[in-house]
């Protein structure tokens, strides 16, 4: 049964990995730019996590060592774009591979094994709640979901974002740092699909530098399924959670119908297209009906 209390556990388990993804995803869609590297992003910060610690570092240090990977990551895409003036799919499609190369490097093809005794898994991932039918990650998902909201909605950050991607001549000509705007976003996307990755890989006990492949893609049709504009502007984090949610519902329906697995994409895919089509419907309504008033 769908709402029986070991598939909620099981879905709201697995929320967190892709909804956070899927949270930064919206937020630099809404600053007008795409980030394809996420996937990538998301598999090479816990690698990078696990081999640090297999070297002698700390939990925390290796952690925090992650983390500025993701962050240079963004500086890079966020750089680059900008300054060679190119569409961010471009230089983030390179960067994807790049990361995801780096990924395979560093693990010199065997995923390292974490200690249990030396990683907090119960403060990331353990069981929380009555009954245990969230886990840790989900109260991490909720608190940065909910930063993130009230930056976009009450501070001069998210005003920013949403002229900067709006229509950047205009913020341009309001003097807003429409640069830096965009670079703190491609940023906040690494960090919040590096932080992501690394609670799959603390719930699974081992990074694979194959994780991630296909994240960027469910991250930017959470996005577009929960309203966010491909053309920039647009857009809530709200939104891109309850697209994020809509896909694991799918996924786990398919499961639980016992639907071949293969038929996931394709849904996932219509249900895309219904949605950019539904929200080109909607706008071109809306500019109707301003004609006519």
């Amino acid at each position: 049964m769908f709402l029986g209390g070991q598939n909620l556990r099981g879905v709201l388990g697995l929320l967190p990995e892709v909804a956070l993804v899927a949270v930064g995803v919206t937020v630099l869609m809404i600053c007008g730019e795409f980030d394809l590297s996420v996937g990538s992003v998301f598999a090479l910060m816990p690698m990078t996590m696990a081999v640090l610690m297999v070297a002698g570092w700390s939990f925390w240090l290796a952690v925090g060592a992650g983390l500025i990977v993701c962050v240079a990551i963004g500086l890079v895409n966020g750089w680059v774009t900008i300054q060679f003036n190119i569409p961010s799919f471009i230089t983030t499609l390179g960067m994807m591979f790049m990361a995801r190369s780096l990924t395979v490097v560093i693990s010199g093809g065997f995923p390292p094994r974490l200690d249990p005794a030396a990683v907090p898994s119960w403060l990331f991932v353990g069981f929380v709640g009555p009954g245990g039918l969230i886990r840790a990650s989900f109260l991490w998902f909720l608190a940065i979901a909910a930063v993130v909201t009230l930056l976009l909605a009450k501070t001069n950050l998210g005003n920013w974002i949403r002229a900067t991607g709006g229509f950047l001549p205009a913020a341009q000509a309001m003097g807003i740092p429409t640069a830096r705007v965009k670079i703190a976003c491609f940023v906040l996307c690494s960090v919040l699909a590096g932080f992501a990755g690394m609670l799959q890989v603390l719930r699974l006990g081992s990074p694979l530098p194959s994780i991630g492949i296909g994240m960027e893609l469910q991250a930017v049709a959470a996005a577009v399924i929960g309203g966010t504009s491909l053309f920039g502007g647009i857009g809530s984090v709200i939104g891109g959670i309850i697209g994020a949610l809509l896909i694991r519902v799918i996924d786990n329906g398919m499961v639980l119908s016992q639907v071949d697995s293969n038929w996931f994409q394709f849904a996932v895919g219509a249900l895309t297209i219904l949605a950019v089509v539904g929200n080109a419907w909607l706008r071109k309504r809306g500019r109707a009906m301003k004609v006519e008033t």
